[in-house]
């Protein structure tokens, strides 16, 4: 039976004997969606690589810590937050890098109104692109609940806060996202 025809929990027992093929299988079956995660929070495209690299290295050596194999996805969506995380706190506390406006082009149709899905594709660039503007706390914590999809506990353990202000700090940022959101409409 070839690799790529095994289960992950097959993939994970042959990584913890080292096995090289198995590795680069679970990283083949993963890299994209971990890479995605760490993008959003480092918000560069070469740290995001490092970062996930990283991440995959820490994972392979620490697999005999996973106590459940069918929970690997998210173990190691974990390991890549937490090191994004850590990796954007230690950068940002020597460089302040403002975003640039991207240019986005729509492609219209026949009547000079974009299709359905054009309109769709540029108000989520829109959100995701004020979603950037917010303060270092409220994005990452948005990002966490809305993309990431944790829920407010786990939003607290990786960022080490409590339930409470966890809850305060992804309501204020909703809120601060809202206005921004509006201001825009608005213009």
């Amino acid at each position: 039976m070839t690799l790529t025809k095994q289960n992950i929990k097959q993939l994970v027992e042959l990584c913890k004997s080292e096995n090289q093929l198995a590795q680069l299988e679970i990283y083949n079956r993963y890299n994209k969606a971990m890479y995605n995660v760490a993008f959003r929070i480092v918000k560069d495209r070469f740290e995001a690589e490092d970062v996930m690299q990283e991440a995959f290295l820490l994972a392979f050596t620490k697999l005999e810590s996973l106590q459940d194999i069918s929970t690997f996805g998210a173990w190691l969506k974990r390991i890549v937050i937490n090191k994004s995380i850590y990796h954007f706190n230690k950068n940002s506390k020597y460089e302040n890098v403002s975003f640039e406006d991207v240019e986005y082009n729509i492609e219209s149709d026949t009547m000079g109104i974009p299709n359905d899905y054009e309109f769709t594709n540029l108000k989520a660039k829109q959100v995701l692109e004020t979603l950037n503007t917010l303060k270092e706390s409220y994005r990452v914590s948005l990002t966490l609940h809305l993309i990431d999809g944790y829920d407010y506990e786990e939003i607290g353990d990786i960022l080490n806060i409590s339930y409470a202000n966890c809850r305060t700090t992804i309501s204020r940022a909703k809120e601060s996202l809202r206005k921004k959101l509006q201001l825009q409409v608005s213009l």
